[in-house]
């Protein structure tokens, strides 16, 4: 009788493991030689990154995406401020908290958000992006094209990236657009 119900709290109570995109993918991600190849690839990653171990920090990233889509940031904020609360080893939060504040143009703390999302995964291409964007809206653009290319260097093919990271490379070679 006990050995049952031991069993059944092991497995209730025992850990999730995170789920976490594999070289494999990223090594797919690089050699993809069609954008349509590598935005599939690069979806697998991102539906890794969604993935956080826990079925009460899944179930708030689900609500916070409904949150966003329905404009109501407030209610974003507070869901996201709870996972990285329950789970601060979750890049994916601070990814899409900094999304947030960049959005309200909150530099200061997006740039928090996307340097702890880069310290918890350095090969978040979105969030590379999400600082080049930040830094050419504050007028760094020597330093957003870096961040560009840090994206570009894990996602060779990803056109907000491309399109970017050329722009700002004719204007550091004083060509006009």
């Amino acid at each position: 009788m006990f050995k049952p119900l031991l069993a059944a709290l092991l497995i209730v109570f025992a850990p999730v493991a995170h789920a976490a995109p594999t070289e494999e993918m990223f090594a797919k991600l690089k050699a993809a030689t069609e954008e349509a190849e590598a935005a599939d690839v690069a979806a697998d990653i991102w539906a890794t990154w969604l993935e956080s171990g826990s079925p009460t920090v899944d179930l708030l990233m689900q609500r916070t995406m409904e949150a966003f889509e329905a404009e109501d940031t407030d209610t974003a904020h507070e869901l996201l401020d709870r996972v990285i609360l329950l789970k601060p080893d979750y890049a994916e939060a601070y990814h899409r908290r900094a999304g947030l504040f960049l959005a309200e143009e909150n530099y200061p703390e997006a740039f928090r958000d996307l340097n702890e999302a880069l310290k918890l995964e350095p090969r978040h291409f979105g969030a590379w992006l999400g600082m080049g964007v930040m830094l050419e809206n504050l007028g760094g653009a020597k330093e957003a094209l870096t961040s560009y290319r840090e994206a570009l260097a894990i996602y060779p093919l990803m056109p907000q990236a491309r399109s970017a990271a050329d722009r700002l490379a004719k204007a550091a070679e004083g060509q006009e657009l």
